[in-house]
């Protein structure tokens, strides 16, 4: 499980994408599962983050989902248009 910080924003971007990056690539899981739960500070690079997270899973043939998608960053999502990008954990 990928553990998202309780703040995310353009500031801490980068290196979250880094870290999160380097957790899946050392992961044997080939279910990932990005955990939002404590985010409580977050502008559009959380999305940023998330799909980048997506992207690399995909391309080491995994699956993706978040759990606990704050409802803030789920209507960020959807106004984007990439929230079908982020689906629900089971």
């Amino acid at each position: 499980m990928l553990v998202l910080p309780a703040e995310l924003t353009h500031a801490q971007a980068s290196a979250c994408c880094q870290m999160l990056a380097q957790a899946l690539r050392r992961s044997a899981q080939t279910a990932v599962v990005a955990d939002a739960a404590a985010l409580v500070r977050f502008d559009s690079s959380a999305l940023a983050v998330l799909l980048e997270c997506r992207r690399e899973s995909l391309a080491l043939g995994k699956t993706f989902s978040v759990s606990h998608l704050p409802a803030r960053l789920r209507e960020l999502a959807t106004l984007y248009g990439v929230a079908e990008l982020l689906p629900a954990a089971p």
